[in-house]
């Protein structure tokens, strides 16, 4: 007997939906396989649980025992923590002072101050350490502060300080004397215009150039004429990664919007490939080559240094079959490979980091050190992505324009800065770069071993990170100490180190002097001890149970 036909139609359209949603469940599973598994790699988790986390500060007591420390060690930190405050006092009023009093009214020291550390200790520290803000001068390696002490330079201006300060203070200077006769004429291009798009051109390897007056604006307009020209709407970024602030490259905490047009995939697998092989709604990939330090980990700044986690190496080799897989996969499927060059520009070679790692992408961003000193960002493409208009379609524009784009001092100071860098000593730093400042790691880290410090690092060419042996709350107090022994370090504390490639074998070895000697103070003051037993898987379960305990009282 025939099964009726009536009854089996429900089953048939079923079946029928089954096989047409079917691609679309397996890209779903493909996509998500290839998202990190952390919350770095799932923005919309790690939004969600920003907005969860409850505040909570810890009073003096808990502050000095958060890793239940006994009351010997507690007491030895307390007393550090006092010779710290008094040695600060001392050698910094000045600085202190006006920092104080900048705070109030200036949005972004509050920030920067507040976010140092750990927030749990935030509030207690802020009150008792101060970090001055303010420099009088920079000469070299080193900045004088308003007190009149010299520091050693380790926080790198951003990036900005490939050359060392006395390199950029000239640019600036031969910029500012080059468009001393045009003032701030603006829509009118100063001539140092046209040589620095031939020079940009040249060390791009690409067609056409245009300018901006930041990196973040630079990545925006690279990541817009990218969706222009494929009609398609997402871009790719991969975990960790940073490319500016705004909404699409920054998804989850930082920004007030959710992710919209943007896939966060994993750096350096295979999966994120597969990923874009199959869809078909990917403009560009974003590529950050200073992730090749810390694959799929955001910017270690002390402030998320909650335990010892922290881990960082970099693999040149690894590095540059991922990216040449990356390039053949984008080319095949007609996707813009954009090289996010910002932060590392001209640190790696004079020809960044396509020439550094031997592949070419289809738009690359430069800024920081590129115009002298002077604020700038700069998006170099193929000629058919860099137009903005459509022949054909009159009305069909992509437009971007900004007042200050191209301004006579910044195109100055830009022209300045690449007759310095095609001169024959400033060339010549970058011979054996990489193995000059591999020895110094090496030899940072058999004094750090030899004086039985739980402290590492690991570096990519002159960016160094430093790492931690030992399950910690305590970590982040570090940068403290490393001010305490002259060395200047940006507000992420001991997550970023960055020398000028200029840095000279006498230099490097007193930091590292000057490094050993924190390290053995901070030890002496107990800030190092911890339980027998202690991991850092056990820390972050702690640090849960505190949340979900502020999180009920708040609720009940």
């Amino acid at each position: 007997m025939l099964p009726d036909l009536a009854t089996l139609a429900p089953w048939s359209a079923a079946a029928a939906g089954v096989l047409l949603l079917a691609p679309l469940v397996r890209r779903r599973l493909q996509l998500s396989m290839a998202k990190h598994p952390s919350l770095t790699g799932h923005s919309r988790m790690a939004k969600r649980l920003a907005g969860w986390l409850p505040g909570g500060a810890y009073d003096a007591e808990r502050f000095f025992a958060a890793d239940g420390a006994p009351a010997d060690v507690v007491t030895r930190r307390r007393n550090g923590m006092g010779r710290l405050a008094d040695l600060y006092a001392r050698r910094y009023p000045q600085g202190i002072a006006i920092t104080g009093r900048a705070r109030e009214q200036l949005s972004d020291l509050q920030f920067t101050s507040a976010y140092r550390v750990p927030f749990q200790f935030s509030p207690y520290l802020r009150q008792r350490l101060t970090v001055p803000a303010f420099a009088a001068a920079a000469q070299g390696g080193e900045l004088q502060d308003l007190d009149g002490n010299r520091l050693i330079d380790l926080t790198g201006s951003y990036g900005v300080n490939v050359f060392g300060h006395d390199f950029y203070r000239a640019c600036m200077a031969d910029g500012l004397r080059r468009a001393a006769d045009m003032g701030v004429v603006l829509g009118a291009y100063h001539p140092s215009v046209a040589s620095n798009v031939q020079r940009l051109c040249q060390v791009s390897g690409l067609d056409e150039v245009s300018f901006h007056m930041s990196g973040t604006e630079a990545v925006m307009q690279a990541v817009r004429l990218s969706r222009y020209h494929t009609g398609r709407s997402h871009l790719v970024r991969f975990c960790g990664a940073y490319h500016g602030w705004w909404d699409d490259v920054q998804p989850g905490p930082g920004t007030p919007a959710g992710p919209r047009q943007t896939y966060t995939l994993r750096d350096m697998d295979e999966r994120s490939l597969a990923v874009l092989r199959q869809r078909k709604d990917i403009a560009c990939v974003l590529v950050n080559p200073l992730q090749a330090l810390h694959p799929n980990a955001s910017a270690p700044g002390d402030s998320s240094l909650v335990d010892g986690g922290r881990r960082a190496q970099f693999d040149r080799e690894a590095t540059t079959r991922w990216l040449k897989a990356l390039r053949a996969v984008c080319t095949q499927r007609g996707i813009v490979l954009i090289f996010d060059e910002v932060f590392l520009g001209f640190r790696l070679a004079p020809g960044g980091a396509q020439a550094y790692f031997g592949v070419r992408a289809d738009m690359v961003t430069y800024g920081k050190t590129v115009a002298g000193g002077f604020p700038v960002g700069v998006v170099c493409g193929r000629g058919p992505l860099m137009k903005r208009y459509r022949d054909d379609r009159p009305a069909d524009l992509c437009f971007a324009r900004g007042t200050f784009n191209a301004h006579p001092v910044v195109m100055g100071g830009m022209a300045a800065f690449f007759e310095r860098i095609d001169q024959p000593d400033v060339r010549a730093l970058y011979d054996g770069l990489d193995d000059r400042f591999n020895a110094f790691a090496g030899r940072l880290n058999a004094q750090l071993r030899e004086a039985s410090l739980p402290v590492q690092v690991a570096n990519l060419s002159s960016i160094f990170t430093v790492m931690y042996s030992l399950p910690s709350r305590y970590h982040w107090m570090l940068q403290f100490y490393l001010r305490a022994e002259g060395l200047a370090l940006s507000w992420v504390g001991t997550g970023r180190l960055i020398f000028p490639i200029n840095t000279t074998e006498a230099q490097f070895d007193e930091v590292a002097r000057r490094f050993v000697a924190a390290g053995r103070a901070m030890q002496a003051d107990s800030w190092w001890w911890h339980a027998p037993g202690a991991t850092n898987q056990a820390i972050r379960r702690g640090l849960l149970r505190e949340a979900l305990r502020r999180r009920l009282a708040e609720w009940f």
